[in-house]
């Protein structure tokens, strides 16, 4: 067997020892930074795929979107990129548009609309954040976890040495070794969370910075097609 192999089974087969060694408040401990940190990677799994799937979409409605001439023809096939927050973005428009459409027979209100699609983008944004706070929180909290049981295990390591009445580090070394095991844990459930944490929220800032600026790109389509129809003639002066 290979040297690696080798010393990689004995560093896990020592922390296993020192994990069973462990008194029930480290355990305890130990299964609660266990939780979190099976939550914690359960959020970024998905919100990873999430986000890679939306940033591909996004790119693909732009694309289809700026080939369009007409906000229908968009309209058509716009559910095919979800999940693009875009299309959110997107359809809010199109609803304000047809309802001042339905009303009045045009657009006469172009605010309207620009308000209509920055809710829409505010709840697409808010759609991508949900339990990404519990990232913040696996990072905030298991390293402080992980120090009540590094203490506690300490606490019980000096109260056993002191019953024992043995006064040497050859004593006391398991028991702060075990005890340290808690910190450690608490380290490797927070670092990939706080990591991860950044990463999705910076790729969130960027999807909210991109929907601003469709916002602006579909506010030029209604504003054209509004002049193309002011611009058209009537139908009855057509046919005459």
């Amino acid at each position: 067997m290979h040297f690696s192999s080798v010393l990689l089974l004995f560093v896990g087969g020592e922390i296993v020892d020192l994990v069973l060694q462990t008194g029930p408040v480290a355990k305890t401990v130990l299964l609660l930074l266990i939780a979190f940190s099976v939550l914690s990677w359960a959020v970024i799994l998905s919100k990873w795929r999430l986000i890679r799937r939306a940033r591909g979409q996004s790119g693909r409605f732009v694309r289809a979107f700026r080939k369009a001439q007409r906000m229908q023809d968009v309209a058509s096939v716009a559910e095919q990129f979800r999940p693009s927050p875009l299309v959110g973005v997107f359809e809010g428009a199109v609803e304000e548009f047809r309802r001042q459409m339905g009303m009045t027979g045009g657009i006469h209100n172009l605010v309207a609309i620009q308000r209509a699609m920055q809710v829409a983008s505010s709840e697409e944004i808010t759609r991508l954040e949900r339990n990404v706070p519990w990232l913040a929180i696996t990072g905030a909290v298991t390293p402080f976890i992980g120090l009540f049981g590094t203490v506690w295990g300490i606490i019980d390591a000096f109260h056993g040495l002191g019953t024992a009445g043995a006064a040497t580090l050859r004593a006391v070394a398991p028991g702060i070794s075990e005890a340290l095991v808690t910190t450690a844990a608490g380290l490797a459930a927070a670092i990939p969370a706080v990591i991860a944490y950044n990463l999705i929220i910076g790729s969130i800032r960027e999807m909210a910075s991109r929907n601003d600026d469709f916002t602006l790109e579909m506010l030029n389509l209604v504003e054209r097609q509004t002049v193309e129809r002011q611009q058209a003639p009537p139908v009855t002066e057509a046919r005459r």
